[in-house]
């Protein structure tokens, strides 16, 4: 919400289905993956998010919300289930645990200049299908970004370093629609 602030975008918190038909376009933030899904499903709103996936919203998923866009999981719990629509394998906390956190510079496409990014236990992408672009990876080839149509996903926490223009980029994404 503070990054979107700085951009000069009026946003608001998703909660309730009604709140989710407001918007042109979708940011699901970092966390855990299993605790967005229960709540997702607790207040009827797994099938409306995953529904407006499929109709073409834009969303934009940035560590756990990579994960929640995610065809696919590695290391996910039983039962773990994700909104999908983007054609990735993810492998959950494939960053190690919170001591394991780091920093580092990242080329970025579609982005002039490194981008300094925050890895918080993040997933990484194992696999990506045909129609995925690769934005991102690290110096060691771990993809970290990817679109994908009308879906953007990161491994890493943006917000976290003050980084705003993955969050430009999204909202291209969304006025160009």
């Amino acid at each position: 919400m503070a990054a979107l602030g700085r951009l000069g975008v009026d946003a608001l918190e998703v909660r309730r289905v009604a709140e989710l038909e407001r918007c042109d376009g979708l940011i699901i933030p970092g966390g855990e993956s299993t605790v967005m899904q229960r709540l997702a499903e607790a207040y009827d709103l797994f099938e409306p998010i995953r529904d407006a996936i499929r109709a073409g919203l834009p969303v934009f998923g940035t560590c756990a919300g990579l994960i929640m866009l995610a065809d696919r999981i590695q290391e996910g719990i039983v039962g773990q289930r994700t909104f999908g629509g983007l054609d990735v394998t993810v492998r959950r906390n494939a960053f190690g645990n919170q001591l394991d956190s780091f920093e580092a510079d990242l080329a970025f496409r579609g982005i002039d200049g490194p981008v300094h990014a925050a890895f918080i236990r993040g997933p990484v992408i194992q696999e990506v299908g045909s129609g995925v672009e690769i934005l991102s990876q690290l110096h060691d080839g771990r993809i970290v970004g990817v679109r994908q149509g009308q879906l953007l996903g990161i491994s890493f926490h943006p917000e976290v370093t003050g980084e705003d223009r993955i969050h430009r980029l999204f909202l291209d994404m969304v006025t160009s629609r």
